[in-house]
C-alpha cells in the first residue's frame, strides 16, 4: 500500500464541544480555552505566517477586530509555526490579536479540530466560534487558496448575541 494523502473534507461542526487545549502565545505566556469560559471565542486556523492569503486574511481579521470584540470576543489565530516566526509576523503586520503556536507536538490541536492537512503539515484555512459555554456555534472549511473573511464569524456572533426565543 502506498501513502495515502489526508486532506479534511469537514472540520467538527456547530454543537460540539470545542476540544479544551493550552497553547503558547510567546515564549512565556500561553492561552488555555476553557479559561475563556463565559465569552465566545474566534479561532481562525490559518496555514503559515508569511504567506499571502494568509496575511490577507489576518489583515482583514484586524480590520474587523473593534467589531468582533464589540461581541465581547476573544479572538486567536493558529497555525504550526513558532512563537518566534509568530512574534515577528505581529510586530511586522500590527495585529491587535494574539497568534497561537500549535507547534509541538506539531498540529496537535488542529487536528482535534479536523483542522489539519497530513500532506502539507500544516493548518487548513478553518474558522471556528465557540460560544460563552465552550460549544462550537459555527466553523467553515476554506478552500486554502481563499480569503474566507469574516462575515460567516460576525454573522454567527451575531445570532449568538440575539439567540431566537422559542414561541409559547
Amino acid at each position: 500500500m502506498g501513502y495515502v494523502e489526508h486532506h479534511p473534507k469537514s472540520v467538527l461542526g456547530a454543537g460540539t464541544a470545542a476540544p479544551d487545549f493550552t497553547l503558547h502565545r510567546t515564549p512565556e505566556d500561553t492561552v488555555t480555552l476553557s479559561s475563556l469560559r463565559g465569552q465566545p471565542v474566534v479561532l481562525i486556523f490559518y496555514p503559515a505566517d508569511w504567506s499571502a492569503v494568509c496575511g490577507d486574511e489576518l489583515n482583514v481579521v484586524n480590520a474587523a477586530m473593534p467589531l468582533l470584540t464589540a461581541h465581547g470576543a476573544a479572538v486567536f489565530g493558529v497555525s504550526v509555526d513558532g512563537v518566534w516566526s509568530h512574534r515577528a509576523f505581529v510586530a511586522d503586520r500590527g495585529f491587535t490579536f494574539a497568534l497561537l503556536s500549535d507547534f509541538e507536538p506539531k498540529g496537535q490541536v488542529s487536528r482535534r479540530y479536523g483542522a489539519y492537512d497530513f500532506h502539507t503539515g500544516t493548518s487548513t484555512r478553518a474558522l471556528f466560534v465557540i460560544d460563552s459555554s465552550g460549544v462550537i456555534a459555527w466553523s467553515y472549511l476554506s478552500p486554502i487558496d481563499v480569503n474566507p473573511g469574516v462575515d460567516g464569524v460576525l454573522d454567527a456572533l451575531d445570532a449568538l448575541a440575539s439567540p431566537t426565543t422559542p414561541s409559547p
